[in-house]
């Protein structure tokens, strides 16, 4: 056997496997997000309802799940090196705007509502800051998906063709969404008309999955 061929000992391989886990972990963490707040907050406390947003979770008793998910989404976003400058300058700035959102917590529809675990006391200044956070987090999450995920150094296999239109699609799905975010917070009559059916945290969980 060759002594330069990786085996299962070779440090180096090991730490590419570590990697892929770590970034694999980090993708379910994301995709389980709404869904484990969801579910765990009736588990946790009296709150039966599902809250206006997936930032309303910040004030619940899941708000430390929240922050901490969001943590680990930009601590690997962080460390995420791509391969060229822009890749590497797109992550950083994800990273910036995943902790923006953790941080910088949104104000709130309810300050009284029952399912609050800690007191809403955000300002409009750290609320905007929430608010541009998690739009510049999920653009940058639609052109990693339209246009650096898509790259490719030449004749495209046709497994590499069938992944750029699912990241496409991933793409375009997070501008809609962000579009109809857009247009929800603008009209007021589509507030009135759709609020009892959570459109905020459905859409914001369309486009984080």
């Amino acid at each position: 056997m060759d002594e330069n061929s990786p085996t299962n000992n070779d440090p180096n391989q090991q730490l590419v496997i570590s990697y892929l886990t770590l970034r694999k972990a980090v993708g379910v963490l994301g995709i389980l997000l709404p869904v484990v707040m969801a579910i765990g907050l009736p588990v946790l406390s009296k709150c039966i309802c599902i809250q206006d947003s997936i930032s309303d979770y910040y004030y619940t008793k899941m708000g430390n799940f929240m922050v901490g998910t969001l943590c680990a989404v930009g601590l690997f976003l962080f460390s995420y090196k791509g391969y060229g400058r822009r890749d590497t300058i797109a992550s950083k700035l994800a990273c910036v705007f995943a902790i923006g959102v953790a941080f910088f917590p949104t104000s709130g529809p309810d300050s009284s509502s029952i399912c609050n675990f800690i007191h809403r006391n955000s300002s409009s200044f750290v609320s905007s800051v929430h608010d541009v956070s998690a739009a510049l987090f999920f653009l940058t999450l639609a052109y990693f998906s339209l246009f650096l995920f898509t790259k490719s150094s030449g004749n495209p296999t046709k497994q590499k063709l069938t992944r750029n239109k699912i990241y496409k699609v991933c793409g375009y799905t997070i501008l809609l969404c962000i579009l109809l975010l857009f247009l929800y917070f603008k009209i007021p009559w589509l507030q009135s008309g759709l609020k009892d059916y959570k459109p905020v945290f459905i859409l914001e969980t369309i486009a984080l999955w």
